[in-house]
Formats: C-alpha cells, structure tokens, sequence
C-alpha cells in the first residue's frame, strides 16, 4: 500500500474522477441498496471498512482493485489521514472511487468529516445511504425499535468519542425513548454503572447483538443490572449494538433456531 504509483501528470478537468461514499450496510448482501450495487460495480477503486460483509466483496469485477482500509477500535487500524490522502489520489487520477463502509456513512462512519475535507480540495463526491446497524437490529430480531405503547422515538448514540465526552444519558433515561447505543462494549462494565447512574432502572430490558444481520450474528436479552455478566457469559463483543428500553422485551423468536433462542432466553 506504501508503493502506491503517483499520476504522471494532472487529470484534465472533464476527466476528473469522483469518490462515492457508499454504504454497505450492516453485513448482509441482500441488504444493499440497489443503487449502492449499481454504483460498486462502475467503480475501479474500493476502500473498503472491517465491517463490510464478505458477500458484498464478492460484488467486485475481475478489474476492480480492493484495498482494505480496517479502522477499529483497540486494533491496528489505517489512520483517517492516509484512508483521506488515498481517496485523493485515485480520485485525481481519473478513477470513480468508492470509500465502501460499514452501515451508513452518516452514522458514525466519518461521512461528515470526508465529504467536506474532499469537497475543500475540490474533489467530487457523492454519498449513497446503507442501512446502519442499530435500525437493521430491529428487523434482525423480530423487536420493534418504536411502538405506540412504550417507545414513541428511537435515539442513536455511541458510548465513545474523540474528546472523552459522554451523551446526555439522565435525560436519555427520562426521556422513554429506546437507546441504541454503539461502540459500548469496550468498557461495558462501566457503561453499565454509568447508565444506573444517570436514572436508567436496574430491571430495564437489554438486547446486545454482534454483527447484525451476518451468518455469525450472536445475541442476548437481558436487564441492565445483569448486563456485564452476562456479554462476559456469552462471549459477546465487538462490532455490537446495545439497545436499552423495553421494547427489548418485546423480541419475537420466529425465526430464531434453539440455539438462538436459549441464549434470548437468558433474561428479562
């Protein structure tokens, strides 16, 4: 990746190529967008996120040329920087590049911060929206996000941020709105003593699903009290979402194999 070929002169300006920020979803193939296929495939250049589904690599065409640019948390990740300078280059030298990502590039995928650093150099491009995680846990698990009886909103939030600082969660355990949260399952013991903390109740339903919607999908339902012990139990961790509110209580086994079933069970 460090013997990258520089472009032997500058493009002329018809010929410019683009970056699309794409979305992929949170892992299943079958749940990226129709656009988003189209798009992939006119594309020459993909940089593509850990968290894209393996089916959705099986997307490229014999010419298209894949570069795995992982960032995750607590692992050895490609710095933003290099992932920015590399979208540039491609793009100058007349490529349609596609910065493939986890989910949706506007929910916690630093879509914000690449748009407007490529716009700032006068770099086209375009985003095109995925199905984020923490909506896709609602269908994965038969378990309304919303519903007119308990759940008049849905909130997403992460557990982690550049600068240490925390989301409002006391007016997050008043408001009655289901939270999903990301990113928490690093120091989920003492995200846990935080959210008691701030007002959440102690028996609140819990669901923790890693890897949304893949073949490897693991989940559990259980209460906030009982929440680190049992992610340690069941050996659940990162790429998770938490979904904290009683709609969480409210999962439906359809679908769900014994297995499955008997770590839902674990709960409420």
């Amino acid at each position: 990746m460090n013997t990258l070929s520089h472009s032997s002169s500058s493009v002329d300006a018809e010929n410019r190529g683009k970056v699309w920020l794409i979305g992929a979803g949170p892992g299943d193939p079958e749940l990226l967008t129709l656009k988003a296929a189209r798009r992939l495939q006119s594309c020459t250049i993909w940089l593509v996120d850990d968290l894209v589904g393996s089916g959705i690599l099986e997307l490229a065409t014999p010419s298209t040329r894949v570069i795995h640019v992982g960032k995750r948390g607590g692992c050895v990740s490609t710095s933003q920087q290099f992932i920015l300078r590399l979208m540039a280059r491609y793009a100058r030298q007349g490529h349609a590049v596609a910065r493939l990502k986890g989910g949706d590039p506007f929910i916690f995928g630093r879509g914000g911060e690449e748009i407007a650093w490529l716009a700032q150099r006068g770099i086209q491009v375009e985003a095109i929206s995925g199905i984020t995680a923490g909506l896709a846990v609602g269908s994965a698990l038969a378990m309304p996000l919303t519903h007119r009886a308990s759940a008049r909103g849905v909130v997403l939030v992460t557990a982690h941020t550049a600068d240490g600082s925390q989301p409002a969660w006391k007016a997050l355990a008043d408001s009655g709105l289901t939270v999903v949260c990301y990113m928490g399952m690093s120091s989920i013991s003492e995200l846990t003593r935080t959210l008691l903390a701030a007002g959440f109740c102690a028996n609140l339903p819990v669901a923790v699903v890693q890897r949304v919607s893949c073949p490897s999908q693991k989940q559990l339902i259980t209460t906030l009290a009982q929440l680190p012990q049992e992610v340690q139990t069941h050996q659940l961790g990162s790429p998770s979402v938490i979904v904290l509110g009683a709609v969480a209580g409210m999962i439906q086994h359809a679908g769900l194999d014994a297995n499955q079933i008997q770590s839902l069970a674990v709960a409420v």
